[in-house]
């Protein structure tokens, strides 16, 4: 079967990406009235934040052949963004593509699927959201599509979007969205920041009295 491949969008500005590195995503959903954002992904890397522009894949489930062509379009900094329909009897990826793509600067995936050689992934610092693990390998007959909107854990990813991701979860929203409002992230980041510095000191004062 045929991988449909849509154009590729133009990646995220190199400047806002930097702008949401260290941004929580929980910060980022507070400020879009909490209601974007992935359930049930979880992070199974090493650790280390993921920013990136979505290349996304829509594949049958169990199937990876998409994922594959993904791979030969990818660019450095694409985060690979994978609607395997909640699916988790195969595993989607494992250490061989998680290799892959981080040989050509892909950075990061998220799957609404499977992975396995989970201590291969958990030893890595390549960013590594998933639904769950099996042992169970793929099938690779398609079909599949590049560059569609997906849903992710019931979060619509769109090609091109901003993902950002941490041990909280994932959120995605559109460059222009993104620089929208960054005023309001630097603001309540501010707020917490002077909050926390107030807690902590009001604590190491009654340690001292």
């Amino acid at each position: 079967m045929t991988i449909e491949e849509h154009p590729a969008t133009t990646q995220v500005a190199p400047e806002l990406v930097s702008e949401f590195r260290g941004v929580a995503t929980s910060i980022i959903s507070d400020n879009m009235a909490r209601l974007p954002g992935a359930t049930g992904i979880l992070p199974y890397h090493k650790g280390g934040q993921l920013v990136g522009t979505a290349l996304t894949v829509k594949t049958r489930n169990g199937d990876n052949l998409a994922i594959h062509a993904a791979l030969k379009i990818a660019r450095r900094g694409d985060v690979i963004v994978v609607d395997g329909g909640g699916d988790v009897s195969q595993a989607l990826i494992g250490e061989i593509i998680l290799t892959h793509a981080e040989s050509i600067g892909v950075a990061g995936f998220v799957l609404d699927g499977a992975i396995r050689d989970v201590a291969a992934i958990r030893a890595s610092d390549l960013p590594c959201y998933a639904r769950g693990v099996t042992h169970k390998g793929p099938y690779k007959n398609g079909p599949g599509s590049l560059n569609v909107p997906v849903s992710i854990g019931g979060l619509v990813v769109h090609p091109g979007d901003l993902v950002v991701g941490d041990d909280d979860g994932i959120v995605a929203l559109s460059p222009k969205a993104a620089r929208d409002l960054l005023p309001a992230i630097r603001a309540q980041e501010e707020r917490e920041r002077v909050k926390i510095a107030g807690y902590k000191e009001a604590r190491l004062q009654l340690v001292k009295s």
